[in-house]
């Protein structure tokens, strides 16, 4: 077997475990009565323009009520695993890659803390697995707790969004000239335009270690980004754009996903990543990659964890 159609067979395989996994999987952490909602405002503003106001008619009562019904464990970001290629060099067994992330969290009190916020413990994991290579290593892999205050936005009786603030850490468990590590605050938000539309912001800023010093040259010091749902629920399109220190200059993260059963929580997912700091081990090294494979989310934008 040449290596082109090794290589081949290893991706599918790939491919087919995740499916596989995805398949076994859709604890999200929402309420019934969450979904429900959502359902009934996605079913009541579908047919309305995308670029026209359709926020959900609610009171900060009720908000408060819905989130504290929620299973206090769930789906933090996105979880995912998928295999890919660089698009800017020959492709070989070195340069293509897994990618998987593993993200969580854990509520630690009800909306019951001042200005109605409510206590998380997040976690995500990160890591890049290069199976293709001689004795398949895994090349980094970065670990990211945090502690999180997270407050809805409600205004005039209509639920405008989510914001938050939290602590957290991040390195990746190496040693020696390998190791790298940083602690940052980070303030975030993510304003609901219409049930099809959300628009997301983050900044951070914190403590760099001696052996990167330099990240915030390559990774920035925020993010903004769009979310797109298609008015059947199946199609969702995402972008991020990351400035680096000079602010001209971006990081670009694309992802489309598509739900493979109208009622599952299992998509299709693809991503292109474009940039630097995509992992710790090589924040200054230029990557531009696309992977396919599988990805669960949580099942609406209420939960904007």
């Amino acid at each position: 077997m040449n290596y082109y159609s090794e290589h081949l067979r290893k991706s599918m395989s790939c491919v087919v475990l995740c499916l596989i996994v995805g398949c076994f999987t859709n604890a999200n952490g929402q309420s019934k009565e969450v979904i429900e909602m959502w359902k009934n405002y996605t079913d009541s503003t579908k047919h309305t323009s995308i670029l026209k106001h359709a926020q959900i008619d609610i009171d900060e009562e009720s908000v408060l009520k819905h989130l504290d019904a929620e299973s206090s464990f769930g789906i933090y970001r996105d979880n995912y695993f998928i295999t890919g290629v660089p698009i800017n060099k020959r492709i070989d067994k070195y340069n293509s890659d897994v990618k998987f992330q593993i993200s969580i969290r854990q509520r630690l009190t009800k909306t019951i803390l001042p200005f109605n916020t409510f206590l998380m413990l997040t976690y995500t994991q990160k890591s890049f697995w290069d199976v293709y290579a001689d004795s398949s290593p895994f090349r980094d892999s970065n670990f990211n707790p945090g502690l999180m205050l997270a407050k809805p936005i409600v205004q005039h009786n209509k639920l405008k969004g989510m914001a938050y603030l939290a602590f957290e850490h991040e390195s990746n468990g190496k040693d020696s000239i390998y190791s790298r590590s940083w602690n940052y605050f980070v303030l975030s938000g993510t304003y609901l335009f219409n049930s099809r539309l959300s628009i997301h912001g983050k900044v951070w800023g914190g403590w760099l270690s001696d052996d990167n010093s330099d990240l915030y040259d390559y990774k920035g010091f925020g993010m903004v980004g769009i979310n797109y749902r298609s008015p059947n629920e199946r199609l969702i399109l995402s972008a991020f754009v990351n400035p680096r220190k000079q602010i001209w200059k971006v990081n670009t993260q694309m992802e489309a996903s598509y739900r493979l059963t109208p009622k599952s929580n299992q998509f299709v997912f693809v991503q292109w990543y474009q940039g630097y700091a995509e992992n710790l081990l090589e924040y200054d090294r230029y990557a531009s990659m696309l992977r396919v494979g599988i990805c669960i989310k949580p099942s609406t934008n209420i939960s904007i964890w």
